[in-house]
């Protein structure tokens, strides 16, 4: 809000509206009695002519929140040529004080004011010396300038006050909204590395379960073991999100990930057809848990990507072990044969594993190499 624009919004109520009516009719009824039977010596005008411009001077007041400049000026003008206002002079220093917005106006309006009255005596003061008609005019006009510039700077303190709230209120509820869009997010990302990565190994599994059922029974019991031991891996990490949703992640925390999760997830794919190959380089450590998460998912999501695109691929997955960082590098070879299953792909994959490397302030890359594709990420790691 303007510093000084607050006086338009509350002129725009009924009460204020009502409040100046009231102030501008009661001025000028009071002012045009007051001025009708004060005595006046050797003024140019009659009392019924004061009197007259008195009320034309305490209607005017209805403007005061308006224009106060503007009705400052009249007043001075009309009232020093007319002898007019009283009360309604003291009304008007008070309201321009009050509501302009340029205090360099008002002080220049109020010496000028000022200056008249002492130059220009009232009906009344026809016999009274400069000297006193100047102390006088002191206590009649720096009166009401100065209660009106206090008033003036304490309800623009209080709009600023209100104003401030407003916005903080606002902000408050864009990053609860923006809170709220990165949690829907985040959950987003987890289900599909649950549901989606999961249960399209378990498929590709099922399939190779169907293929070898009849002439391997041993290794399709074997298959059969796998895809149960990845459903309840799946049941139990969708038990972990849904119990996050409802009471929060810290009462529900979650095994920390390393690298024998790593092998095993490899070892999965490799139960299901895929050949992979995991080389770990470095010395082997425990990785902070956000990390460690996020290599398992990025490892996770490169080979359900694999079993979706490529089918039958070399598939290589490379972890660099280095004191300051983790390097990821899963790389797929040219497909022999298309994929077998037609999985379904929601165009999120990437996007989410970029999405949890920039989040631990990593870098992250996806793209075709040498007629396969390649996804390499580095992940930075806490100092010690």
């Amino acid at each position: 809000m303007h510093p000084g624009g607050w006086w338009r919004t509350a002129w725009a109520t009924r009460r204020s509206r009502a409040l100046d009516v009231v102030i501008a009719v009661s001025v000028a009824a009071a002012d045009a009695v007051l001025l009708w039977f004060t005595p006046q010596q050797d003024f140019w005008l009659p009392p019924w002519a004061v009197s007259a411009a008195s009320a034309v001077v305490g209607l005017a007041l209805i403007v005061r929140r308006l224009h106060p400049v503007g009705l400052a000026v009249f007043v001075v003008a009309f009232g020093t040529a007319t002898g007019a206002g009283a009360i309604g002079f003291l009304v008007m220093l008070y309201s321009l004080a009050a509501y302009a917005i340029s205090r360099r106006t008002v002080v220049s309006i109020a010496v000028v004011g000022y200056v008249l009255s002492v130059v220009f005596p009232a009906p009344a003061s026809g016999n009274d010396s400069i000297g006193v008609r100047a102390i006088y005019a002191v206590a009649f006009i720096a009166v009401p300038v100065l209660l009106g510039l206090y008033m003036g700077a304490r309800k623009q303190l209080l709009a600023s006050l209100q104003e401030r709230a407003a916005r903080l209120e606002r902000e408050r509820h864009l990053l609860a909204e923006r809170a709220r869009g990165e949690e829907r997010t985040r959950i987003a990302r987890e289900m599909h590395d649950v549901v989606a990565n999961r249960i399209s190994v378990m498929v590709v599994h099922a399939g190779a379960l169907r293929a070898i059922a009849a002439r391997d029974p041993g290794r399709a019991a074997e298959t059969a073991t796998v895809i149960g031991d990845m459903g309840r891996q799946a049941l139990d990490e969708l038990r972990h999100v849904i119990g996050v949703l409802r009471q929060g992640e810290e009462v529900l925390p979650q095994e920390n990930t390393t690298l024998e999760h790593v092998r095993d997830l490899v070892g999965q794919s490799g139960a299901a057809g895929l050949r992979v190959d995991l080389t770990v380089r470095g010395e082997e450590r425990p990785m902070p848990p956000a990390v460690g998460r996020t290599v398992y998912r990025l490892v996770q999501e490169a080979l359900t990507n694999v079993h979706k695109h490529a089918g039958a691929a070399d598939t290589r997955v490379e972890l660099v072990l280095q004191p300051e960082a983790v390097e990821v590098e899963v790389v797929n070879g040219v497909p022999v044969a298309g994929p077998e299953h037609a999985l379904p792909s929601g165009g999120n994959g990437l996007v989410g594993m970029r999405e949890r490397v920039t989040a631990l302030g990593g870098g992250f890359e996806a793209g075709p190499l040498d007629g396969g594709w390649a996804v390499r990420a580095r992940l930075p790691l806490p100092a010690s």
